[in-house]
């Protein structure tokens, strides 16, 4: 049991700002950590509900609650996505090699791209959170969305290679029983999937494959571009899932 709840802490404190204890990084606690990584999803989505919860009662404007819905998945996670498609924005702008690439990404320092990248993500996002509709339905949707995407993201540390032999997504790809860890995360995957379905119909569904669609191309894309995945093509991939999940929610719910 103790191991067990080792594992949970060892993933929240990587991939989140969450208050939980401090667990040693051992092979015993690393096996299964990746297992743990759509428990942000989770704590996400109850962030959204609760924030989604306060606006239905107190009825702010439109541009009050979508910055909260902008926000909150960051402050959640402290940004380390975000950081990862920063990175990511600066290495493609660079039309380098595969190694030029890489060695952006390892750089600490963010570039123009970076920022450029980020500002232009933050304000389509906060343009498509505006459109927000209190209730629940939409903070439950997202709240799946977010754990599919850690599903598919941690599924991929799992199936893919890595670019490079250090890094977090070394660490955390050849710490993992990829066999019952990737098992794991295929059904949460598909779990949410069909829950997305459930909840949401047609949208959920469009969300979902939207999802699964994006996660074959960046799956494809960094073999071939990168010969493999990094911590920073990880970020890179969750914070396009999720925003394009939340567009197909806005505009699905406006033609539907």
């Amino acid at each position: 049991m103790k191991t067990f709840w080792q594992t949970i802490w060892v993933a929240l404190s990587m991939y989140s700002r969450l208050p939980v204890p401090r667990a040693e990084w051992n092979s015993k606690n690393m096996r299964y950590a990746l297992c743990a990584l759509p428990l942000v999803g989770v704590f996400s989505g109850i962030s959204l509900w609760l924030w989604d919860w306060l606006c239905q009662a107190l009825e702010p404007g439109e541009m009050l609650l979508g910055a909260g819905v902008t926000l909150l998945p960051i402050l959640v996670t402290g940004g380390i996505h975000m950081d990862g498609f920063c990175d990511t924005c600066d290495a493609l702008a660079s039309h380098g090699d595969r190694e030029k690439k890489l060695a952006i990404m390892k750089d600490s320092n963010a570039g123009a791209f970076a920022v450029l990248g980020c500002a232009c993500y933050l304000l389509f996002y906060l343009a498509l959170a505006s459109q927000w509709h209190t209730g629940g339905t939409w903070a439950f949707l997202m709240g799946l969305a977010m754990v599919l995407e850690r599903a598919l993201a941690g599924l991929s540390l799992c199936l893919m290679p890595c670019a490079r032999n250090s890094g977090l997504a070394r660490i955390f790809a050849d710490g993992a029983a990829k066999k019952n860890t990737g098992i794991f995360l295929a059904f949460v995957a598909i779990f949410s999937f069909c829950a997305l379905v459930y909840v949401g119909k047609m949208v959920g569904a469009l969300m979902g494959l939207v999802a699964f669609l994006l996660w074959l191309w960046y799956g494809a894309w960094a073999k071939k571009e990168l010969g493999g995945i990094t911590g920073d093509l990880q970020g890179y991939f969750v914070q396009l899932c999720e925003m394009g999940q939340l567009a197909v929610l806005v505009f699905a719910t406006l033609a539907l």
